[in-house]
């Protein structure tokens, strides 16, 4: 008999159904080729659950979520919803509640840069020959973005004044420190945390806590970086680096800066996981509205966030190798689509989605007995 697992499937907004589609293709291949039953029941979420039901996130996508063994997510927002007040727009809407009521405190993501694509770098040749291998472990549902008080008032008829504020307890600084320990002993037994130690009370007591969390892991050598430090550092020499552990606010800007390191935030994947390891598996890219319909994005990083929730969610880390081994035989074969070429030769959204998916064929039909002896 056949293991069986549920996915939820939130295509959302923009870019996010014409990539998903992708994945789609290598679910199709997995449920026909790997004596598993993958069981897919798609949600609206963000624009487009806002357009049809007056909200970003209806009840019957969290239902459907709850009842999930992962959740597999597109994008969310655009131009067209802009306007609306900023707490009901997809995102803060949508994508911030979602990760809040399953308490996804972790996020995951991986930049790396292959090689074979290190000329879509924007850095020197020399820093980036061997390649960039970094992960970024960043704190999600808590600091400046989820604090209180946040609003704003006014001052007079002219002038008003906005505050939010960023708060962390030592719980939830304990927890995504051990989080990026954990995985870092799995790598190259390397943490850096950032912080603003010199000026935050948050980033103090960021730091007091996460260095005394590194006692329990004497193997993983531990360093602290203030973030404008971090940034000027990981140009200079990113292959000095390898778990970076971030608040949510420094998550986010230093995750977005590894992923244009790379050359194409559409190669990016990422994972936002709660304390079971159940999970939301995302492109880092967005809705990315000015390509939407033109069959150009690059469903990659939607192929690599689906290999993570069979990593992480699934624990079937065969599958989750063969899917990340037939996006890189796929590129060292040449295809390339519009965002990591700079010349005319390139293929659609569609066709690399087609060529990942036959190439994971080929490589399940070599590999059979050994996949299903592993896994099951």
């Amino acid at each position: 008999m056949n293991k069986e697992y549920t996915i939820s499937v939130l295509p959302g907004d923009g870019i996010g159904p014409e990539i998903m589609l992708q994945a789609y293709k290598i679910l199709d291949i997995i449920n026909k080729n790997c004596m598993i039953k993958i069981n897919i029941h798609q949600y609206d979420i963000g624009g487009i659950a806002l357009d049809k039901y007056g909200t970003a996130l209806p009840q019957k996508t969290l239902d459907g979520c709850k009842k999930s063994d992962a959740i597999l997510f597109g994008s969310v927002g655009g131009p067209k919803w802009s306007s609306l007040p900023a707490n009901i727009q997809p995102e803060r809407g949508g994508l911030l509640p979602l990760r809040k009521f399953f308490n996804f405190f972790i996020n995951i993501r991986p930049a790396k840069l292959y090689k074979i694509l290190g000329y879509l770098s924007p850095l020197k040749n020399e820093i980036v020959k061997n390649g960039i291998d970094i992960i970024c472990v960043r704190e999600l549902i808590g600091g400046i973005y989820f604090g209180s008080p946040k609003g704003r008032k006014k001052i007079n008829s002219k002038n008003f004044y906005a505050f939010d504020t960023e708060t962390y307890s030592t719980y939830e600084i304990e927890r995504i420190a051990t989080i990026a320990f954990q995985l870092a002993s799995k790598r190259k037994n390397i943490v850096c945390s950032i912080d603003k130690a010199n000026v935050l009370e948050s980033s103090i007591l960021w730091r007091e806590v996460v260095t005394h969390v590194s006692k329990k892991f004497p193997n993983i050598k531990l360093t602290h970086l203030y973030i404008d430090n971090a940034i000027m550092q990981i140009i200079k020499k990113p292959n000095t680096f390898d778990v970076l552990l971030c608040s949510n606010l420094f998550g986010d800007i230093l995750s977005d800066e590894c992923a244009i390191l790379t050359g194409s935030i559409g190669m990016l994947p990422s994972a936002s996981l709660n304390d079971t390891l159940f999970g939301l598996y995302e492109p880092s890219g967005g809705s990315a509205p000015e390509l939407t319909g033109k069959n150009i994005a690059n469903p990659i990083a939607q192929i690599l966030s689906l290999a993570m929730l069979f990593r992480y969610s699934l624990k079937l880390n065969d599958i989750s190798n063969l899917i990340e081994l037939a996006v890189l035989k796929t590129l060292k074969d040449g295809y390339r689509t519009f965002d990591i070429t700079d010349n005319e030769n390139y293929i659609t959204t569609d066709m690399m989605g087609t060529k990942i998916s036959k190439k994971l064929l080929q490589m399940i039909r070599k590999n059979e007995k050994n996949i299903i002896s592993k896994n099951f």
